[in-house]
């Protein structure tokens, strides 16, 4: 059989989307990118892009969690901001009937 030079060579071993996919989640990947425009050696703009990719349980492990606390993407957070909200307007009306309660009564 001869060698034709050209014909493609293929990879031994070859990893399927999923192995892909669950290599980076397991792992991690960052992908970094600054954009600047300038003008005359004037910079106009500077865009610095951090992007990380990996799975919940790893950014845990990195002690990252801002989803945890921010009320848009967490239902416990909003029920947070929620019971915060309460408990400011529950003191709000105790010093408005405390207030009331140190007034003299209007004669009759």
């Amino acid at each position: 059989m001869e060698n034709n030079s050209n014909s493609m060579t293929h990879a031994t071993h070859s990893a399927t989307l999923a192995d892909v996919l669950e290599r980076i989640l397991d792992k991690g990947v960052v992908i970094a990118g600054d954009i600047k425009i300038k003008l005359v050696d004037i910079e106009l703009l500077t865009i610095q892009i951090r992007l990380l990719i990996c799975s919940v349980d790893k950014a845990k492990e990195m002690g990252i969690d801002w989803w945890m606390t921010n009320s848009y993407l967490s239902s416990a957070a909003n029920e947070q901001v929620e019971n915060q909200e309460l408990d400011v307007l529950r003191a709000r009306i105790a010093h408005l009937e405390q207030d009331l309660a140190r007034q003299p009564a209007a004669p009759s």
